[in-house]
């Protein structure tokens, strides 16, 4: 965006796009809120109004981001299969085609690593921006966040039978791990795939292959140890404020994935 190109309009979201193109161009710490300001065409003092620092600017931008996302593997997620046939199949009996509907699962989950893993390595810089600790904060609101897609996604594999009880707890970080693993060594040039084909047939194998372990994993007699980010604090802190127990089970799962 051109400075000069801000006319009385919504001066937050110009300054969230500027500051955006700036990342891309310059990485997360190569500009500054003056120099966001500028671009935009409006004095610093105006940016001061909507953005205490950079470091708010930046903070709300990663936000801005991860709810970007988090509807970008929803809708990844929604087009690889029917979400309505998985759930009225999970109602039935065990039967021959309760492979095929664990299947139809799988390949939406399948399909959250690929969207994932093609965001990442298509836009590295601003993947790198909230990749970074401290991205977001207690206070942060991110809506769709990609952990509750993926919490959503391996509950359903679970209500379907797919995945064992007590492999549940804490799946998502086990399944969130390695899918981040692989963005961060394509985006750093440390592994590199022949051809888009490659690329996805490399995802899939990683989902399966993690997948298959949760399904054939002996659980310890003391339970999966709890691993937490700040928005599964965020939202257990939201839960209990709420008055809602957050116990074993579906509460437990809300421990991974900033």
């Amino acid at each position: 965006m051109a400075k000069g190109r801000y006319h009385h309009g919504d001066l937050r979201a110009a300054l969230l796009d500027v500051a955006e193109e700036l990342v891309r161009e310059r990485g997360a710490d190569g500009w500054s809120l003056r120099e966001a300001s500028a671009r935009v065409g409006v004095s610093p003092s105006a940016a001061y109004h909507h953005f205490a620092s950079r470091d708010a600017l930046v903070r709300a931008l990663s936000e801005r981001i991860l709810s970007r996302l988090g509807d970008h593997l929803a809708d990844a997620c929604d087009r690889a299969a029917d979400p309505d046939a998985c759930e009225r199949a999970a109602g039935e009996d065990a039967d021959p085609g309760a492979r095929e509907r664990a299947a139809d699962l799988h390949r939406r989950l399948i399909a959250l690593g690929h969207g994932y893993l093609h965001w990442a390595v298509e836009d590295p810089a601003v993947a790198r921006l909230v990749f970074g600790a401290g991205a977001t904060g207690p206070d942060s609101r991110v809506s769709p966040h990609p952990h509750d897609v993926l919490t959503a996604e391996l509950d359903r594999l679970a209500d379907l039978g797919a995945l064992p009880a007590a492999s549940r707890p804490g799946a998502e970080f086990v399944v969130w791990a390695p899918i981040h693993g692989l963005a961060v060594l394509l985006i750093d040039g440390l592994i590199r795939v022949d051809d888009a084909r490659a690329f996805d047939l490399q995802a899939e194998r990683v989902i399966r292959a993690t997948l298959n372990g949760l399904c054939h994993e002996p659980a310890p007699a003391e339970g999966w140890p709890a691993v937490h980010t700040t928005h599964t604090d965020r939202r257990r802190s939201h839960l209990g404020q709420e008055g809602e127990q957050v116990g074993p089970g579906a509460g437990d799962l809300l421990r991974q994935a900033d």
